[in-house]
């Protein structure tokens, strides 16, 4: 399975970057082939220029710009989004890289009844790993959890809702390393996390659907 992976932080020495090794690593151990795409190092342009935005409906000329991104995403059977959650949102280089390469005739095609319906076929998994700063509860009970919604919402939707694995890991401003050793252990998909409740297959590793536990 051709697997990318989107790995969206500036810090090598992060809790992140630990958790985006690890998804590439067990991929990468499990015979699936890894597109890593580390937007911070790539230095990926976020922000959708005016000509850009001007192309945005000429399916001929709409991916001149960000084409090398698209082609890859369009090459996948499987994304991976790792990433923390800042300001309740994804970060900015992430929302960049959907303005940028989810465009008309990429993600969606626009009929002449101005009805966008799905058109990201390839993808037929999805799986997302972030963290947040907030308690669980904040986030989805009061924020309602908006880069949960644009990967199993958003996303999914325009790969004609495709399976989606939304792993989380909360309330980082009480982290613990004990508690960040558990959820990368859960993450990898040793032992301890395949008998969580909850768990289930992703890429032939068990992983559970949500960690609460930070």
């Amino acid at each position: 399975m051709k697997v990318l992976v989107l790995w969206a932080h500036p810090l090598p020495d992060s809790f992140s970057a630990a958790l985006h090794r690890t998804v590439v690593e067990t991929l990468a151990a499990g015979g699936h082939e890894v597109d890593d795409l580390d937007l911070y190092r790539e230095n990926f342009q976020p922000v959708l220029s005016p000509a850009e935005r001007r192309l945005y409906h000429d399916l001929q000329r709409n991916r001149e710009h960000a084409g090398p991104y698209i082609e890859r995403l369009l090459r996948a059977d499987s994304v991976v989004f790792v990433f923390p959650t800042w300001s309740f949102g994804l970060p900015a280089i992430l929302k960049g890289w959907f303005d940028r390469c989810l465009i008309p005739g990429v993600s969606f095609e626009l009929g002449p009844d101005g009805v966008a319906r799905p058109a990201l076929r390839n993808v037929r998994r999805i799986a997302a790993v972030s963290t947040y700063g907030r308690p669980w509860w904040h986030v989805r009970l009061v924020i309602g959890d908006l880069p949960r919604r644009s990967i199993t919402g958003y996303f999914r939707a325009a790969c004609l809702g495709a399976p989606a694995t939304y792993l989380a890991m909360y309330d980082m401003n009480h982290a613990t390393p004990e508690r960040c050793g558990q959820f990368l252990e859960r993450v990898r998909g040793n032992s301890r996390g395949s008998k969580s409740r909850g768990a289930r297959k992703i890429w032939g590793v068990s992983r559970p659907l949500l960690c609460k536990e930070q």
